[in-house]
């Protein structure tokens, strides 16, 4: 966790949901921070009084606007461009929960008022802080898998339903966002199904395909609201070896497999007309990966941000990236047939 010195830095929270109270949390126990909590909702306020008695309470985040450096935006999607657009054209630098907006023109928005107004705008793509995908990420660049064939990830559990997006705006940014930082490349294109399988509005189960032409890969994303079991894994299938990141698993979070087929040689009439393969297999190991929580690590670099200590890694650009990666998969969604992703670049966003 970054401890800060020097003079308090001051941030708001704005909605003690979910996320804005492990935010809360988090911000509260790191040394230098003064946190304020913005909510409308009475109960949650007397409830975040309650588990952090040093917090600030506001009804509105005006109310606070003028005492704070940084603002952090965990309020429902569909109102992320609004609470973000309000701090940054206060001058204040600002970091919105996933996704960044809930349409590609209010991303483009915010990045073009965070730039206009030379302040941080940062995305919580929690996962690129997470230290077992900055080790699966070192694994596939340094080639111990070989040439990465293909990705498959899968983001299961029973619920959360949100009120204002489908599963795909809800699940999927973790997924793609986790994906195109391991290849380093976003997708040119996407396929979707997805079906709605309880209540009257949003789908809750998906299927996504996304393809990076860069890297010659494809990567298959499964995500549901509706699901027997809580599932986070991420497969990196190489020509060499395969790894399996397991954000569930307490003390084996990657595993590296030195396992793979290989096309034999037919050299008897018999099986001409088979497909015969040759398969390997080899040792399971599991690197050791010391634990630091995901959120702290991002939270602790957006306060570095503030004082501009450092380059941001996941900037509104990032965001902006993957808001247009699942634009294209609502328009794949609806019509049936693959979407390109549009205006996108090659590599990573750049802060």
């Amino acid at each position: 966790m970054t401890v800060v010195s020097g003079p308090v830095t001051r941030v708001a929270v704005v909605g003690y949901g979910y996320w804005g109270s492990k935010h809360v949390r988090v911000l509260s126990a790191t040394a230098g921070v003064s946190v304020a909590v913005v909510d409308q909702d009475e109960r949650r306020l007397a409830e975040a009084a309650a588990r952090h008695p040093g917090v600030q309470l506001h009804r509105g985040l005006a109310d606070v606007l003028d005492d704070v450096e940084g603002v952090v935006v965990a309020t429902p999607a569909g109102s992320h461009a609004a609470v973000a657009a309000q701090a940054l054209c206060a001058g204040r630098h600002v970091l919105v929960e996933k996704p960044l907006t809930t349409s590609v023109a209010d991303a483009e928005r915010l990045v073009d008022l965070a730039r206009r107004a030379g302040v941080h705008l940062m995305t919580g793509h929690t996962f690129e802080y997470n230290p077992a995908v900055r080790k699966l990420r070192e694994i596939v660049r340094s080639g111990a898998l070989g040439r990465t064939l293909y990705i498959d990830a899968q983001r299961l559990s029973l619920g959360r339903y949100q009120p204002d997006v489908d599963v795909v705006w809800d699940l999927a940014p973790h997924d793609i966002s986790i994906v195109s930082y391991l290849l380093d490349e976003m997708p040119a294109s996407t396929s979707v199904w997805a079906q709605r399988n309880v209540g009257i509005r949003h789908n809750d189960v998906a299927h996504l395909r996304l393809d990076f032409p860069g890297s010659r890969v494809t990567a298959y994303l499964h995500v549901s609201w509706l699901s027997p079991r809580k599932v986070r894994t991420v497969t990196v299938v190489g020509t060499r070896r395969m790894a399996v990141y397991d954000d569930m698993s307490d003390n084996e979070r990657i595993r590296i497999y030195d396992i793979g087929v290989d096309p034999a040689t037919v050299d008897d009439g018999d099986g001409a007309h088979a497909v015969p393969m040759t398969y390997r297999t080899g040792d399971i190991t599991s690197p050791y990966i010391a634990f630091e929580e995901p959120l702290a690590l991002q939270d602790g670099h957006f306060v570095d941000c503030i004082h501009g200590r450092t380059r941001c890694l996941t900037p509104g650009r990032r965001g902006l990236d993957v808001v247009r990666v699942l634009d294209a998969a609502g328009r794949a969604a609806a019509s049936g047939a693959p979407a390109g992703v549009g205006a996108a670049p090659v590599g990573l966003a750049a802060s």
